[in-house]
């Protein structure tokens, strides 16, 4: 486990799986189910003893960051997250400067419930808006429309908000670039510290990428790399700064919790579908409701998909989520994982990015440009991620 700096008390960044929504988003490969009738009331206790069961293991660990994901967590009623946070407090160190972020939907982020997460020490608030376009929404399955995602961020700073992040979506069938900038102009009108802008992924199984084979025409890639690289122009003169592959924020209102993750730190999730990385090992929680019941009641956590970091994973992982980041790849520190100098062992390869201005090294840091972040999966398989 990760020790703090000042106490050297082992620490982890904890996240928080709330399995449910209203309804299944065409495009989501994300675990949840629709809420039903009393499922929040049998996650609740299910949830609190799972957090019970892993500080008994390992003791009161100090936490920098929690980030509560879905699904969608603001379907929780606030007296379940009051239950939620006192139960963290009880149990760990939460740091005096701990970023707690929340994910939202805008047709679920009423007032009431986000004075309540405000209040209950929520200070990060990330809404998913995904597009300001109704006929996008409607494509996407999304349960709201684009003026319910603009009252919901203009309801968070009447809450208090002081932290706001919105997610959208680009790269849409049939979408062009002009449409996709208008929304991306409205959401900087909004003023938020943070925007997080993903590119559609077609999952596997989901409605979209079925529907995506027979009757939805995607964007040619030429526009997608229209869309992307004038992303970061506007926000850039907008005054958000890229770094990483999908994110911008304001000068110091980037990621903590994601950042975390991004540099290999630990982390320790609760709720089925989470994932875990704490020293040498990770594991991640079943995907679905019923069989993690029976792992925490069976007390059997942490077994289920377990895995041994071993050096030569680590350095694979480190190469691949430092060079989705801004400030790329320390040399050193991957020569130090992995005992091979990356500029000798992928000499050829190197010289051909740099010479397609896809990569640029620098201060001993190897970085992707912004066309190199566009084909970035292709540039690390390239250089050893398997």
């Amino acid at each position: 486990m990760c020790a703090d700096q000042n106490t050297k008390t082992p620490s982890a960044s904890l996240y928080i799986h709330v399995p449910f929504c209203r309804s299944k988003c065409g495009y989501c490969a994300f675990f949840s189910e629709p809420l039903r009738p009393g499922a929040m009331d049998a996650y609740l206790p299910l949830l609190l003893d799972e957090i019970g069961l892993w500080t008994e293991r390992l003791g009161r660990l100090r936490v920098p960051t929690v980030f509560f994901g879905g699904g969608t967590p603001s379907l929780l009623p606030p007296e379940h997250l009051a239950r939620i946070m006192a139960t963290l407090r009880e149990r760990f160190d939460i740091a005096p400067d701990a970023e707690i972020s929340m994910e939202s939907n805008p047709e679920s982020a009423s007032l009431d419930f986000l004075r309540a997460a405000k209040d209950l020490g929520v200070n990060r608030l990330s809404l998913g808006v995904q597009s300001f376009r109704d006929e996008e929404l409607a494509l996407l399955g999304r349960p709201h429309t684009a003026r319910q995602a603009w009252e919901a961020a203009t309801r968070a700073r009447s809450a208090g908000f002081a932290n706001l992040g919105l997610d959208l979506i680009w790269g849409l069938p049939g979408q062009r670039e002009g449409q996709w900038l208008e929304t991306l102009r409205r959401a900087v009108e909004l003023g938020p510290e943070h925007l997080s802008c993903y590119g559609l992924t077609l999952e596997p199984g989901t409605p979209m990428a079925e529907a995506a084979e027979t009757e939805l025409q995607m964007p040619p890639e030429r526009d997608l790399a229209h869309m992307y690289v004038h992303t970061g122009e506007l926000l850039e003169d907008a005054g958000y700064m890229q770094y990483e592959i999908s994110n911008y924020a304001r000068l110091g209102h980037a990621c903590r919790h994601n950042q975390a993750c991004w540099e290999g730190r630990d982390y320790l999730g609760f709720g089925p579908a989470s994932s875990s990385t704490l020293g040498p090992y990770r594991w991640t929680n079943p995907e679905d409701l019923r069989s993690w019941t029976e792992l925490v009641r069976s007390q059997r956590l942490g077994l289920h998909q377990r895995e041994t970091l071993t050096p030569e994973i680590r350095a694979q992982e480190r190469l691949m989520l430092a060079l989705r980041t801004t400030k790329g790849l320390d040399l050193a520190e991957y020569r130090s994982l992995s005992g091979a100098n990356l500029l000798t062992t992928h000499k050829a390869i190197i010289q051909a990015l740099r010479q397609k201005e896809l990569i640029r090294i620098h201060q001993g840091r190897l970085r992707l440009t912004r066309i190199g972040m566009l084909v970035s999966n292709s540039i690390i398989r390239a250089l050893g991620f398997e």
